[in-house]
């Protein structure tokens, strides 16, 4: 398996929150994108554990994804450790991203900015040849490290470094949030709607997520877009590729 983005997430719906409409861009470039949740989300408030995979399977199956896994870390208690580094590692060392997407590095939750930090350092550690690790037949893993991290604006409002236009794919975006029928909420009838209220589950929040991606488009004079926050120096070829 070889493919040139991996988006990490540390919740089943991080991704199709926050860089679905980047993915679903590339995808129609031609690219190869892979999907990793670090945690099945046990302990969200709405729906349950086995619930939560279903709905990510049948949205990277919308997306176009060609795999996705989950880790099964702990929701909310997952640690910063050897252990978990080298569950990330060897799905690095499988797959070979060119680029991956990871969590913000600060947010309202703070798994977030833990998995963030979690991941980038998996991608250093993943380049190391003295750090070994074993696929499933218990063949030895070459060392790779990714050309870059990038790491997704979530809830908070941060600056982005730099933004991608997803104005022709935000309908889709939207739909691939949607398919978590049991998180979000849904246009008709609803059949989670008796369930808690958060946050997150009302059609205000839709129309916040909207908003946040004509927030990010208009300095580039895009309707939506997403924002990104690079780990490196980004380099560009001439000074007329940018908007």
């Amino acid at each position: 398996m070889k493919i040139d983005i991996l988006a990490i997430g540390v919740h089943p719906d991080d991704v199709e929150l926050s860089c679905s409409g980047t993915l679903l861009r590339h995808i129609d470039q031609g690219k190869t994108v892979g999907l990793l949740d670090l945690t099945r989300g046990e302990l969200g408030t709405r729906g349950t554990a086995d619930l939560r995979d279903k709905e990510a399977a049948a949205s990277a199956k919308k997306m176009g994804a060609l795999f996705r896994k989950n880790l099964e870390m702990a929701d909310g208690m997952f640690q910063y450790s050897e252990e978990n580094i080298l569950k990330i590692i060897r799905i690095l060392r499988w797959c070979q991203p060119e680029i991956v997407l990871a969590n913000a590095p600060d947010d309202r939750h703070p798994d977030h900015g833990r998995a963030a930090k979690l991941t980038a350092d998996a991608c250093f550690y993943a380049g190391l040849v003295k750090i070994v690790t074993r696929d499933d037949e218990g063949r030895t893993q070459e060392k790779w490290r990714p050309k870059a991290v990038y790491h997704y604006i979530q809830d908070k409002d941060l600056v982005p470094d730099f933004v991608v236009d997803i104005t022709p794919y935000i309908d889709r975006k939207m739909e691939l949030v949607q398919t978590f029928e049991s998180q979000f909420y849904q246009p008709g009838d609803n059949k989670y709607e008796k369930e808690l209220s958060t946050p997150i589950s009302g059609k205000d929040f839709m129309d916040f997520l909207r908003s946040k991606n004509r927030s990010f488009g208009r300095p580039i004079s895009a309707e939506f877009a997403e924002g990104f926050i690079a780990a490196r120096t980004i380099g560009v070829n001439d000074l007329f590729d940018l908007k």
